[in-house]
């Protein structure tokens, strides 16, 4: 199911008893993200904190309640999806992406029904919107409960907005999430890692000389939020995947003060721009590693204006140690991405990124493994592709092993490799996160082949059966076992 609203989805998680409401007194400092992280570090619901204290409130107008940890459990994240489980959803891809031609007119004829539901879910764009119904004059970010998460951290920051952005030759649009630490009530750091799309945009603009239109949102349909931190291709648009993911076009609305649209069903929308060559310092910021990121050179965002709904509701989230609310976030890019990855390497089984390896630490996947090497192959191909480029290990074992399972993982990688033999070392891009690597950007990675071996890969040495109960005996102790009263 679609959302109207990001309402309509707290009212669902309201319903279903995973939400919890805080009227006590919070502060956006410090405090909120204290309470947050305790209830993500235990499993616990989606918040809605109803009086939040440690900002300039506005004399007049709203006092928005801060939502948090909304994505913050499997279940929630499929909901957000519109799915009662991830799964289904990744197999909606999947069916997509692994459709045989058509054979007959009656399966021509469905497939035609297919392409015209997409085409239906295509984004579209409206004329007016609720996130434009109240126009804040003049836009002032410090009248709003923006979190403080940690004490180090650098300001106060946005930590869940979606960055719209168009290529300016082209005119595509892209969306991203990008922290912004608020420096005044008009300007905020604009955290674009150089290897993100945006930044590629804002590259583009610097090279021209030209001022770049900017856009942000604050909530809406959770779909529509998700979207944003997809590692979607450079040329594809977020909103197209939300839109599928939906089952409903994504509605948009032109921005007020620049050429940008922007989900109408949002909370908030904060208009601006940023300027060429102009840097200030962000950070630090305690980050999903579980440690901070360094303050930095970072572009300025000048807001031109803010808009919202009435009554408007301010998401936000918190990341540090695992797990947190983003783990969940990220779990669900393993598995809807998983088809995608296929395409490309279509001998992979199954794909694991660790909630304790923080998306790009550890990656282990199994696949159908067809001749000597076959390890290393993969592992160059994962490197290769999109933001698993970033991947700092990678662990292929084989097809039967299940890799959801790390004790089993453990088990038969530690029993399937000689370190001297099947580690291998490369050097490439890492995340501008990474605080180890020895350079900014660019790093080692590590990649280990714990496939049984090959007789080409063991010179002379002769693989072990693994050990297995015998067929027959187990059908007997199976029909056997009741009897036995062992449980």
């Amino acid at each position: 199911m679609a959302y109207a609203d990001l309402r309509e989805f707290i009212e669902r998680l309201d319903d279903a008893g995973e939400l919890r409401r805080i009227s006590a007194e919070v502060s956006c400092e410090l405090e909120l993200a204290e309470i947050a992280t305790r209830v993500m570090h235990n499993g616990g619901p989606a918040l809605l904190f109803e009086n939040v204290t440690g900002y300039e409130r506005a004399p007049t107008g709203p006092a928005p309640p801060v939502l948090i940890n909304h994505f913050g459990s499997p279940g929630r994240m499929a909901w957000a999806l519109g799915a009662d489980d991830i799964e289904d959803v990744a197999a909606r891809i999947s069916e997509l992406l692994e459709r045989d031609p058509p054979q007959g007119l009656g399966e021509k004829l469905r497939l035609g029904g297919q392409l015209l539901r997409l085409a239906s879910w295509m984004p579209k764009t409206v004329s007016s919107a609720p996130c434009q119904e109240v126009v804040q004059d003049p836009p002032d970010l410090r009248r709003w409960p923006v979190l403080k998460c940690w004490p180090a951290d650098g300001g106060r920051f946005l930590t869940l907005p979606m960055v719209f952005t168009k290529h300016p030759e082209t005119g595509r649009r892209n969306v991203g999430m990008y922290r912004l630490q608020v420096y005044d009530g008009q300007t905020t750091g604009m955290h674009w890692h150089r290897h993100k799309v945006g930044a590629m945009h804002y590259a583009l603009h610097e090279r021209s000389g030209t001022r770049m239109p900017v856009a942000v949102a604050l909530g809406g349909d959770p779909a529509i939020t998700y979207a944003a931190t997809a590692p979607m291709p450079e040329d594809l648009d977020e909103m197209m995947l939300a839109s599928f993911l939906r089952r409903k076009p994504v509605e948009l609305v032109k921005c007020t003060t620049c050429d940008l649209e922007v989900p109408a069903d949002a909370e908030i929308v904060i208009e601006g721009h940023v300027e060429p060559h102009e840097r200030r310092t962000e950070g630090p910021f305690g980050d999903h590693t579980g440690y901070y990121s360094a303050a930095d050179e970072y572009p300025v965002f000048h807001v031109t204006r803010i808009t919202h709904r009435r009554d408007p509701i301010y998401p936000a989230t918190v990341v540090g140690p695992p797990p947190m609310e983003d783990c969940y976030m990220a779990k669900a890019t393993e598995r809807l991405f998983l088809p995608l990855l296929r395409l490309v390497l279509p001998e992979i089984v199954d794909m694991n990124l660790p909630v304790v390896g923080v998306f790009h630490n550890l990656a282990i996947v199994s696949i159908r493994k067809s001749y000597p090497g076959h390890a290393r192959k993969v592992m160059n191909g994962l490197w290769g592709a999109g933001q698993l480029m970033f991947t700092k290990v990678i662990v292929v074992v084989d097809e039967d092993v299940d890799v959801q399972n790390t004790e089993e993982v453990a088990w038969r990688a530690l029993n399937a490799i000689d370190p001297r033999r099947d580690v291998v070392f490369a050097e490439g891009p890492v995340d501008a996160l990474d605080h180890a690597a020895s350079d900014p950007f660019v790093g080692s990675k590590m990649g280990i082949d714990a496939t049984d071996k090959w007789p080409e890969e063991m010179k002379g040495r002769e693989w072990p059966g693994q050990i297995h109960g015998d067929p027959a005996v187990r059908e007997r102790i199976d029909a056997l076992w009741e009897r036995l009263g062992l449980g």
